[in-house]
């Protein structure tokens, strides 16, 4: 796969949670330095950290999407400036060190945010990631900066009712599934029912 068609996978992988495009795209040692917000799963090196990535946005934006716009490749590195899309249907979660930092409710509001990203490549593979994204952006479209009443009133309301704390329990288990689909051992065969 040449660099260009490994970028371009990197985010089919983000959009569909594709455990073998996973496996292809990104290197055993790949360390994401974007996975400081996220669950603890994503923060995993390689393809279970990628998976577990891709659940964590598709739990706030179901129908993720990411059109590329500009991409240039220099040896072993990739640059590339896309837009992230979709719509908010169920709850960003955003952690700090490993604890829920915001969880920000449903809004059913439309994203779309620039994003350019630097991908490290070696042997075919991606082997670290970082983006710069427009955050402030993101978070106006979905109405928390700058604070909007209704929407903090949501996410004030959620805190206090315990929605938040539920909605992070949810996404970091989502997150640890999609991992396990490549860290789990081999059972050899069906599933036994209990």
């Amino acid at each position: 796969m040449d660099p260009s068609e490994l970028a371009r996978g990197l985010f089919r992988l983000l959009e569909t949670g594709d455990p073998e495009l996973a496996t292809a795209v990104v290197a055993p040692d790949n360390h994401n330095t974007e996975a400081v917000i996220s669950p603890p799963a994503c923060q995993l090196a390689g393809p279970p950290g990628a998976l577990a990535s891709s659940a964590w946005l598709r739990f706030a934006f179901p129908d993720l999407h990411f059109a590329i716009g500009d991409m240039l490749v220099d040896a072993d590195r990739v640059w590339v400036r896309l837009r992230m899309r979709g719509r908010h249907t169920g709850p960003f979660v955003r952690f700090r060190d490993g604890r829920l930092d915001q969880a920000i409710p449903p809004t059913g509001r439309e994203i779309d945010v620039e994003q350019i990203h630097l991908l490290w490549l070696r042997d075919g593979q991606m082997v670290r990631h970082e983006a710069l994204q427009d955050v402030v952006t993101m978070l106006g479209q979905l109405g928390v900066f700058p604070p909007r009443p209704a929407t903090m009133a949501r996410m004030l309301l959620w805190r206090l009712t315990g929605q938040a704390r539920r909605a992070a329990g949810e996404v970091t288990e989502r997150a640890a599934r999609a991992a396990d689909l490549l860290t789990a051992p081999a059972t050899g065969g069906a599933e036994t029912g209990g």
